[in-house]
């Protein structure tokens, strides 16, 4: 278990749902990872990351798909990829990823409560 936090410690965190508009392999990635293009409306706008997500997705299955993200880290380099946002997943059985999403269409920006 995490150390224990405080609520105004969560409210820091910009957990927000965008959709995927764009989505690449990274075979220059050191894990098999896909780059991802995230509409998050017009507050934020459009992001980018990189995820190890190759098992269960294709950049072509994630083109549409909505993602929940931290959009309030700053940018990280992954090799030659600038990475804007965290997208959330959970490991499923085999340690794979497994992205998290709403389980309805929400307005891209919405922010987690």
């Amino acid at each position: 278990m995490a150390d224990e936090i405080t609520f105004d410690d969560f409210l820091k965190v910009d957990i927000r749902v965008g959709r995927v508009t764009r989505a690449e392999p990274y075979p220059e990635a050191r894990k098999p990872a896909i780059k991802m293009w995230v509409d998050f409306g017009p507050e934020l706008g459009e992001k980018k990351t990189s995820a190890q997500v190759t098992a269960h997705y294709t950049p072509e299955t994630l083109i549409g798909r909505q993602v929940v993200a931290v959009v309030n880290f700053p940018p990280r380099q992954i090799g030659r990829f600038m990475s804007e946002i965290l997208v959330l997943g959970l490991s499923d059985s085999q340690g794979d990823i497994v992205l998290l999403g709403p389980d309805k269409d929400v307005p891209v920006g919405e922010r987690m409560h």
